[in-house]
């Protein structure tokens, strides 16, 4: 057989009938009304229908792509669906979702300003945009991050290098470093701990909001030994806002960085309705939010944003001889202010919908979504037998079926997916099992939330 190298990136017959038949498929889907929910199948029954699908010759795109619109998409749970209420949904808009493929066809590096300044230069907007609506200074910047993880980790970094350099210079390194947060605080906040081979400080919340008071007793017991504080701008399990004034008042009195862990509820900022809950993030030093969540952006995207982005400049840029070119000039390069070195420019699908769309819809979008859960939370109330759990402050409505044990619970989940009813997992809190409403898509509606609590009778 001929060797054919290029086969797979020159325009040919072939690679033009490939991209017809993914735009295609593309348009099909982003431009559907009926979208099924779907559901997973077992390992060996996906096997069995897709059979090998990579071997020495290939099997060619259209085969490839049935195999993914028929066997492979249907096994996966449709995160856009106005029924998916677990976890934290994703909800892109149309232009955010079209947009990540333009993204993909333009073959672009974000990482570095030398080689994506265009596409650079459009995040950074969408970050001072974020930064200004969070009250942070004029010069508050930051970079566009896989997920609330990373952001949150490579926040955490450079709070404790600036806190090591500060240490070193007065000669008073402390043994061992730590960080205080809540102690329903997201778990990605451990992971950090366990990878920085730092101790978490877990603070006791009252009633889940962590307190002024208890981080500052917090602060007084461990000394310098602390870093950083986090503060949860809405929590996900019960979508809580922490007292970040309180906390920021504590911080600033021992010198100590300030961290907003705002992945799924600081976007709430943005509606009226909710703005005065986050009062406080204009002192952070640094905050992340996951546009893939209440900003209406494809997976996967985290913003995450220093009021110093010179401390994150210091804390993660990479050094190696192949990068000086870039390292060596003071360009505005992405992969100076996290934890990574490649990247794409995930933040531009959000760019792409915010210059569409404008601002004021997502705004109203976010508005919807916590009117809806205060209307189900109502309906909660009234009805005999069910238990509102705690008012909501944000989208987020945990509710409990009286009576009911962790195995109806389980049962009900299993049978509201395999009847494609919704996607609604069983929670707990306090050793209580319950039910949870995530609120976040706009075509989400009170019909759809009542049509599931009648499944509950």
């Amino acid at each position: 057989m001929t060797a054919q190298p290029s086969r797979m990136h020159d325009v040919t017959d072939e690679t033009r009938a490939i991209v017809d038949l993914v735009l295609d498929y593309s348009h099909r889907r982003l431009l559907s009304e009926d979208t099924p929910l779907d559901k997973p199948l077992p390992a060996a029954e996906l096997a069995r229908l897709a059979g090998a699908t990579v071997t020495e010759s290939g099997i060619g795109a259209r085969k490839a792509l049935g195999l993914f619109e028929h066997v492979l998409a249907p096994s996966c749970i449709t995160t856009d669906d106005p029924r998916y209420l677990s976890f934290i949904p994703s909800a892109p808009s149309k232009a955010a979702a079209a947009f990540d493929l333009v993204v993909s066809a333009s073959a672009l590096y974000g990482g570095s300003w030398l080689e994506g300044a265009g596409a650079v230069h459009a995040e950074n907007e969408v970050l001072r945009w974020l930064a200004g609506e969070f009250g942070l200074p004029a010069g508050a910047g930051g970079v566009f991050v896989q997920g609330g993880t990373l952001g949150n980790l490579s926040a955490l970094v450079a709070a404790r290098e600036a806190a090591r350099d500060a240490a070193d210079a007065a000669g008073t390194r402390p043994d061992r470093w730590r960080v205080v947060c809540s102690a329903e605080a997201h778990s990605s906040i451990a992971s950090a701990a366990r990878v920085m081979d730092i101790e978490v400080v877990a603070v006791p919340s009252d009633d889940g909001v962590l307190r002024g008071d208890a981080v500052r007793t917090a602060l007084e017991q461990h000394g310098a030994s602390v870093f950083a504080v986090v503060a949860t701008a809405g929590s996900t399990n019960f979508g809580i806002v922490d007292d970040i004034a309180g906390i920021a008042d504590a911080a600033a009195d021992h010198g100590v960085w300030l961290h907003i862990d705002g992945a799924y509820g600081l976007a709430a900022m943005l509606s009226p309705r909710t703005r005065h809950l986050f009062r406080g993030v204009e002192r952070a030093d640094s905050v992340i939010v996951d546009p893939h969540k209440w900003l209406f952006a494809p997976f996967d995207a985290c913003a995450l944003i220093y009021r110093d982005p010179e401390l994150g400049r210091r804390a993660h840029t990479q050094h190696a001889e192949y990068l000086d070119t870039l390292t060596e000039t003071a360009d505005w390069s992405p992969s100076d202010f996290a934890a990574h070195l490649t990247r794409r420019p995930r933040g531009l699908p959000l760019w792409f919908s915010l210059a569409t769309y404008g601002a004021g819809v997502y705004r109203d979008a976010i508005t919807s979504a916590i009117d809806l859960a205060q209307q189900i939370a109502d309906e909660i109330e009234r009805r005999p037998g069910f238990t509102l759990v705690r008012r909501p402050q944000l989208g987020v409505v945990v509710f409990e079926r009286d009576d009911w044990e962790k195995a109806d619970y389980d049962r009900w989940s299993a049978r509201l997916l395999d009847d494609q009813h919704a996607f609604v997992t069983p929670s707990s809190h306090a050793g209580r099992t319950n039910a949870r409403f995530a609120i976040l898509n706009p075509r989400t509606s009170f019909a759809h939330l009542t049509g599931i609590l009648d499944t509950m009778a």
